[in-house]
């Protein structure tokens, strides 16, 4: 889920739990009502977390001459977040 499900989350625990007065044997409506909006805070906290997150690329690129034959060669590696170089 993502913000956008976080928001919906809400959405639907406030319906429960402000908007509907039924009772339903055994079930406290207000209670699910409260806690989907719970989790619809948490999982919109997480997805603006992920969504900002910092992510950094390293890309270095070498370039020699093979001795043994006299040909450029370009040596490219990239690394992702702190990933070992590919």
């Amino acid at each position: 889920m993502s913000i956008g499900g976080g928001i919906a989350l809400i959405v639907i625990g406030a319906i429960l739990a402000f908007a509907l007065d039924f009772q339903v044997a055994g079930i406290d409506i207000q209670l699910i009502g409260y806690i989907l909006i719970a989790a619809g805070v948490v999982v919109t906290i997480l997805g603006i977390a992920l969504a900002f997150r910092k992510r950094s690329v390293v890309s270095t690129s070498r370039t020699g001459i093979d001795p043994a034959s006299g040909e450029q060669v370009t040596r490219r590696s990239t690394r992702d977040d702190g990933g070992p170089v590919v």
